[in-house]
C-alpha cells in the first residue's frame, strides 16, 4: 500500500491494519522456517508496510497532542 494512502486511514484503520501485518509477519517467518515460501522478499516489505505504519501512528499521536 502507498504511504500516502496510509495517511489518509484513520487511527482504528491504522491499529487494525498494524495487528494483521504481524500476524501476517508471524505466518512469514514460520513457513520460511519450514522451507514453504520461495519469495523471501515478501517478508522484507511487510516489515516496510509495518514500519510504516507505527509512523503514521506517531505522527498523529503527537499532532494530536499538539493541538489540545
Amino acid at each position: 500500500m502507498e504511504f500516502q494512502e496510509l495517511k489518509k486511514k484513520s487511527a482504528d484503520e491504522l491499529k487494525e491494519m498494524y495487528m494483521t501485518n504481524l500476524e501476517k509477519l508471524k505466518d512469514l517467518r514460520f513457513k520460511i522456517a519450514s522451507k514453504q515460501l520461495k519469495n523471501i522478499r515478501e517478508m522484507r516489505n511487510m516489515k516496510k508496510e509495518i514500519a510504516q505504519i507505527l509512523t503514521i501512528m506517531n505522527e498523529k499521536n503527537t499532532t494530536g497532542e499538539k493541538k489540545k
